[in-house]
């Protein structure tokens, strides 16, 4: 493969995928452990950050350090503000302030505080560069998922996130609406569809219905490539 390619991410609250576009079928690229998904976690110590695998495995021995749930924290700006998750709950520290929230570790034998958007970005970073060593290209685009009930500060925060990583985000797009067009990409709905998309994820559960016409197929040239339009009817 020659060029830049652009990846497709499942940033996850609990854990993270990313796949690609390999010869018309879409792939998911796997971790160096073989795993098809990466625990969304980034663990910080006096040696090294570890994001993934490696995290996971420092959880239960440094875990005032290693930060998870962060997507829940994300588009959280201030006090003011409702998180998706009860800060009081979570093992590592969080800085509170009117215009922003932070989390603080000890890494290196300092103290270090990050936003919830600089901490994805890791998360984002480790699968842009499992991507890039897998494929043996340079990746910078890329189409990041989110949950449905995502409002426009934590679509931004993520878009944000995937900035900071070095991506260029092409589009920040719903879960559901992301496993519609999924599903129609082998399809071709003439007529409209009504479609009941659920994702049982570790940290959330979206359900949805969808109103979907047309179909996108990745086996036929371009010019024969038809629109698929995807509207979400109800969202639970």
């Amino acid at each position: 493969m020659k060029g830049s390619k652009a990846i497709g991410i499942d940033l996850g609250t609990t854990n993270s995928c990313v796949a690609v576009a390999i010869d018309n079928r879409v792939q998911v690229i796997p971790t160096e452990s073989g795993s098809n998904t990466m625990p969304s976690l980034v663990s910080f110590d006096d040696e090294e950050r570890l994001v993934g695998d490696g995290a996971k495995y420092q959880m239960n021995s440094n875990f005032s350090n290693t930060i998870y749930n962060i997507k829940r924290l994300m588009g959280y700006k201030s006090k003011r503000q409702k998180s998706q998750v009860d800060i009081k709950s979570l093992f590592y520290k969080i800085i509170e302030t009117e215009e922003e929230v932070r989390v603080q570790v000890k890494y290196k034998g300092e103290t270090k505080s990050y936003t919830p958007e600089e901490i994805s970005s890791m998360i984002l970073g480790k699968l842009k560069a499992r991507a890039e060593t897998y494929l043996g290209v340079e990746v910078n685009d890329a189409v990041i998922t989110v949950p449905a009930y995502f409002n426009t500060a934590q679509r931004q925060a993520t878009r944000n996130a995937g900035m900071i990583a070095g991506l260029n985000v092409l589009k920040v797009i719903s879960e559901p609406t992301a496993a519609a067009i999924g599903f129609g990409c082998e399809k071709d709905f003439k007529e409209e569809t009504n479609v009941f998309v659920f994702d049982f994820g570790g940290g959330t559960f979206d359900a949805s219905i969808l109103l979907v016409q047309g179909g996108i197929s990745l086996f036929l040239p371009q010019g024969e490539i038809r629109p698929l339009v995807v509207k979400i009817l109800t969202i639970f």
